[in-house]
């Protein structure tokens, strides 16, 4: 008797899945780029459009230039991360490589752990960007969190203290200074208004500082005395 081979289940918006049932779902589907689970649940986000596209590469661009001048760091863009139970796709994130004390590793082909710094490019700030998926970036202990809000003009640099995001303000020069990567300056109204050689410029200013040389050395360190 012929036998039915019965079709493998397909991810749905909404679906409120496992982790490792989501990851089975979504090798069988190739076609599709992005899909998230957060708390459990599924997101599909919609097409991404121009905007969202171009600033997110100046996003990633200014984190590629960081790392270029930061041995021991590393920073994907639109990369899934196997964070406590769920799989977030964060638009970019940096992080510090464990033979250099990060707290990530691999898991076969994907991330585990949690990234020190994310970047996401938000609609407005209704997205989920900044509600479920901030919320399991502060439980699985990101340090620093920067949110860019197209719709509001708006870039929100999240701190962890004391296991809590707090939106911290720019410094008196107008500038957002990470305490946890040091150099990794940025001014937000450049940012916003499209002017890359700007952030570039700003960026590159931290790179010479020397909290950046210091922050390079000591990656180093940590470096040698890894097993």
């Amino acid at each position: 008797m012929a036998t039915v081979e019965k079709a493998a289940p397909v991810l749905e918006r909404g679906d409120f899945l496992t982790r490792e049932e989501f990851l089975r779902r979504w090798e069988g589907m190739p076609e599709v780029k992005r899909a998230e689970l957060i708390g459990g649940v599924v997101y599909m986000p919609s097409p991404l459009g121009r905007e969202h596209g171009s600033m997110d590469l100046k996003v990633a661009g200014w984190l590629a230039v960081y790392v270029a001048a930061t041995p021991g760091c590393d920073a994907l863009s639109n990369a899934t991360w196997l964070m406590r139970d769920d799989a977030p796709q964060p638009d970019t994130s940096l992080y510090v490589l464990p033979e250099y004390g990060g707290p990530s590793r691999m898991s076969g082909r994907l991330i585990e752990g949690v990234p020190e710094f994310v970047a996401e490019v938000c609609g407005s700030d209704s997205a989920y960007d900044l509600h479920q998926k901030l919320e399991l970036y502060q439980e699985s202990g990101v340090r620093e969190y920067l949110a860019v809000l197209l719709q509001e003009r708006e870039a929100r640099w999240h701190r962890l203290v004391g296991g809590r995001f707090v939106v911290v303000p720019a410094d008196g020069d107008s500038l957002y200074r990470s305490q946890t990567f040091p150099g990794l300056w940025l001014d937000p109204a450049a940012l916003l208004a499209g002017d890359l050689s700007r952030v570039l410029a700003v960026l590159n200013d931290g790179l010479r500082s020397p909290g950046h040389a210091a922050w390079v050395a000591e990656l180093a360190r940590r470096r040698q005395q890894a097993p």
